[in-house]
């Protein structure tokens, strides 16, 4: 098993650059599709690299799930600058896979603004309760005897029941590598973490629910620092199989980014 999500087979292949995925990109909702959190921080790569420039940076990036992403060594990611501005960018990211007919198609898209920098540093914050110091997080590892999935790719450190809390919050970082060979970007692993906020604060049992999200939108005001990714998040229901997961983003100096999730919720039968 590689110590990284994917491995970059081609850089020039038509369709944009080919990825191969590793085993720890598998969901815990079934062991032939990706968790969205690394497939996101590849389509936020793609992104940060599209004609870069020095003096901007991603404001916002919401992440739409067009189906299941299968775990494959033919994956596709190109991006594009939408709209062009001297302050004001709009860029996009898609990554394409075999379908079930084998043919190529979109199974996920990136939509991010990108802001052009100045100098604020006198504009005043908004008081948020800090997380708990990650000295706090009690190390929570999946059982040895379980399938590997995404989830132990990740070192995990609870403040609370993140499960049962109506208010969930736990720290964690990535133990592996986005791409074979690369170091992670700020920003590209605050993605890798940011997915873990879907089902935190469910109370749901996931032996008789299933709530998977269609999309991932993160607007960040600050770039992380440091290698924690605090998660503050809950989730909320109503009677139709619909819900929405909601929260904040931190590192260890406080909140960066505020996140959003649509969540389809039904019962197993």
């Amino acid at each position: 098993m590689t110590d990284a999500y994917y491995e970059l087979v081609d850089p020039d292949d038509p369709r944009g650059e080919r990825f191969a995925s590793s085993d720890h990109v598998i969901s815990t909702w079934g062991r032939s599709m990706q968790n969205a959190a690394p497939v996101s921080a590849l389509l936020v790569r793609a992104i940060e690299r599209c004609a870069p420039r020095d003096d901007t940076r991603i404001s916002r990036v919401v992440i739409d799930l067009l189906g299941p992403v299968p775990v494959t060594d033919e994956l596709w990611v190109q991006a594009r600058i939408d709209r062009r501005g001297r302050q004001i960018e709009l860029l996009g990211a898609d990554m394409t896979a075999p379908g079930p007919d084998g043919a190529p198609r979109v199974v996920a898209t990136a939509s991010a603004w990108r802001f052009q920098r100045v100098p604020t540093p006198t504009l005043p914050e908004t008081p948020i309760e800090p997380m708990r110091p990650v000295s706090e997080g009690r190390r929570r590892l999946p059982d040895d005897d379980t399938d590997r999935t995404y989830i132990h790719s990740l070192d995990w450190l609870w403040l609370n029941d993140i499960l049962h809390s109506v208010e969930a919050e736990c720290w964690a970082t990535p133990l592996v590598g986005l791409v074979v060979g690369e170091q992670m970007t700020p920003t590209q692993r605050l993605f890798a973490v940011a997915d873990i906020a879907n089902g935190m604060g469910s109370r749901l049992d996931p032996a008789d629910f299933t709530f998977l999200n269609t999309d991932l939108a993160v607007h960040l005001h600050r770039l992380p620092e440091g290698d924690w990714i605090g998660v503050r998040s809950e989730s909320r229901y109503g009677a139709d199989g619909v819900g929405v997961s909601r929260g904040t983003l931190f590192d260890e100096n406080g909140p960066v980014a505020a996140i959003q999730q649509a969540q389809l919720v039904r019962p197993r039968r």
